[in-house]
């Protein structure tokens, strides 16, 4: 493997350093997270919860809320029982089964104060134990407004990127490697700008280290992102990729950050995307298909669902130098 004499730049390496890929885990992953296990946080640490709670998934994030309104219904309901069977006036008495479940509802009822009025506490522990949940109740429901809102107006940018990045035929007998991406809402952004890190695993007197390198682009920014853009990097004598093959990638655990910053015109804020590819997710001879189309009347429709397609194509020789 041959890689150009370069000076390292630190400021290039993002926060990760010299410390080199093992088994193959991604410097970032897919979703633009760092891939980096933390240890020593405290448990109740509310920042951290916060942020957990607005950008994980939805499917995540209504599990948990289903999830915590159950359990709290049940907790309240086994209270109410264990108080006694005449703690609530109005539930019936045919079974220990049956007066849980009127205290669950009663529960559900009394947590989001709506009340209907069949069953009601009878005593000063039920009527205690009633007010403290109707108090939780307030309290729960305006925590989870402010997440919602939270999770709806928290600016984000919803990018879709190919699955592969390709070294694919670029120009006249020249490579490139490129990847392709584009918008998945239909909001406008503009004044794009990326960034591609390329880095591998480099061994330096029997010890490796990472190193990273910035790499030169066709086009390093957009003014407005209309269709797809396809990020290219050409491989010529400038390019640190360009004696590279796909052997040497995969064993140097060859990893590529893509690093994007736009400006998003619904939010009015500039929003950020992450991805990564790894020399696994390197496709050696192929070519994007297209993802345009026109309807009958001539407006272009662009087809997110083939971002990804690609056919395998012949690679063009590269030029050698001839010796002096």
């Amino acid at each position: 493997m041959s890689i150009p004499t370069r000076k390292v730049n630190p400021e290039d390496d993002l926060g990760f350093g010299y410390q080199p890929v093992m088994k193959n885990q991604p410097l970032i992953n897919k979703d633009g997270s760092p891939n980096v296990k933390r240890r020593g946080l405290p448990f109740l640490n509310t920042a951290n919860n916060y942020h957990k709670l607005i950008t994980m998934s939805w499917v995540k994030f209504w599990g948990l809320v289903f999830s915590v309104y159950v359990v709290t219904n049940v907790f309240f309901a086994l209270i109410y029982v264990a108080i006694g069977p005449n703690s609530l006036y109005g539930t019936h008495e045919d079974s220990a089964l049956t007066r849980f479940w009127e205290a669950f509802f009663f529960s559900a009822q009394t947590i989001s104060t709506v009340g209907y009025g069949h069953i009601n506490p009878r005593g000063m522990a039920a009527n205690s134990v009633a007010a403290f949940e109707s108090m939780m109740g307030l309290l729960a429901f305006a925590l989870a407004t402010g997440l919602l809102y939270g999770r709806f107006s928290r600016p984000s940018a919803r990018i879709i990127y190919s699955k592969n990045i390709l070294v694919a035929p670029y120009l006249e007998n020249g490579r490139g490697l490129m990847f392709r991406l584009a918008n998945l809402r239909m909001n406008i952004l503009v004044d794009l700008n990326m960034e591609v890190i390329f880095s591998y695993n480099e061994d330096v007197n029997g010890k490796p280290v990472r190193r990273f390198f910035p790499l030169k682009l066709e086009r390093r920014s957009v003014s407005i992102l209309t269709l797809n853009w396809t990020v290219v990097h050409p491989l010529d004598d400038h390019s640190p990729l360009k004696d590279m093959t796909l052997d040497d990638l995969n064993k140097s655990e060859a990893t590529f950050a893509i690093l994007l910053k736009t400006f998003d015109d619904a939010f009015s804020q500039t929003v950020h995307s992450r991805t990564a590819y790894q020399d696994k997710d390197i496709i050696w001879g192929a070519k994007f298909k297209t993802v345009l189309d026109r309807e009958d009347n001539g407006r272009i429709v662009l087809d997110l669902s083939k971002i990804s397609d690609y056919d395998l194509v012949e690679l063009p020789e590269l030029e050698t130098k001839a010796e002096a």
